[in-house]
């Protein structure tokens, strides 16, 4: 029996990521990689392959199937999902013959609430814990373009039986992927959402890229106000984070590619739908639930409220 992974959202995370396994397991006799994708997407995948390009090389890669429709995706072993995070029921719900009560989750969205979100579709099933570091993006359907030299991605669970996390690793791995299996998961996740619920909240508010951000003093300060209003909800939560995460974080920043800026920031230019509810609304609700002050987040939230079509 051949392992099927399975990619939803073809996004920069699912198909950069999702890229490397289809490469990497192209013609495999022990296992399958499926891209669960729709529309032009889909089509452009099916007669051209998925087009991967970073600043050193392009490649194209061709995953066992590309379809939307669950008869032809078939059952699946593995599931990563790399959708927005509006869409995280929708679209699990469509492919949910898929999935069955053996199929693992890996989320990789942005934002801390997917898990939670999933186990409730899915009580059943075993829902990892993930997420990664990567500037990626869509550059036309079918089309994936990685920036700067970060593709770390960090996984764990604190249920799942250690040989299907072994195995999962493992299949990363022979990927050529930077995959880490982390026993404290929960904060390696918090200490990315930190990062980029921050960077996402600050680009959109100010409408302005990492660079604008670290060289203006006015900037830098709503993204430390930022900063440190989230990892004051993290501490609270017991999470037991560095004692200088909002350096450490900082540090991050000015590491990423200056010209560079989040996902949520280049929707939002872009006139789509953003990621709001799970990058900033999140941390005003937890905020409230553990009674900590978070005006800035608020004031984030209320401006962008306003502008965005989410």
């Amino acid at each position: 029996m051949r392992t099927r992974i399975g990619i939803l959202g073809m996004g920069g995370v699912g198909g950069y990521f999702g890229g490397l396994l289809a490469k990497a397991y192209f013609e495999s006799d022990t296992i399958e990689i499926v891209f669960i994708a729709r529309g032009e997407t889909q089509k452009i995948i099916a007669k051209n392959g998925l087009k991967i390009t970073t600043e050193e090389k392009e490649s194209i890669v061709f995953p066992t199937v590309v379809s939307n429709d669950p008869v032809i995706i078939g059952k699946l072993d593995f599931l990563i999902c790399a959708t927005k995070t509006y869409d995280i029921e929708e679209s699990l719900l469509a492919i949910k013959k898929c999935i069955t009560k053996n199929t693992v989750i890996l989320p990789l969205y942005n934002g801390v609430d997917a898990p939670e979100r999933i186990s409730a579709l899915f009580p059943e099933n075993e829902v990892l814990q993930g997420c990664v570091y990567i500037v990626s993006m869509i550059v036309s359907p079918g089309v994936i373009r990685k920036v700067g030299p970060f593709e770390k991605l960090f996984f764990g669970s604190a249920t799942a039986p250690l040989t299907v996390l072994n195995k999962l690793q493992s299949i990363l791995e022979n990927a050529k992927m930077e995959s880490y299996l982390v026993e404290n998961i929960e904060e390696t996740v918090w200490e990315k959402f930190i990062f980029i619920s921050a960077l996402a909240s600050a680009t959109s508010y100010l409408n302005q890229n990492i660079s604008e951000i670290l060289d203006s003093q006015s900037s830098r300060s709503v993204y430390v106000a930022l900063l440190n209003e989230i990892t004051m909800i993290a501490a609270v939560k017991g999470l037991s984070l560095p004692a200088d995460i909002v350096m450490q974080t900082i540090l991050k920043l000015e590491k990423t590619p200056h010209d560079a800026t989040s996902s949520m920031h280049r929707d939002l230019i872009a006139g789509r739908k953003i990621e709001l509810a799970s990058l900033t609304e999140f941390v005003v609700n937890e905020g409230a639930k553990y009674e900590i002050e978070t005006p800035t987040y608020q004031m984030v939230l209320d401006k962008l409220s306003r502008v965005s079509t989410s």
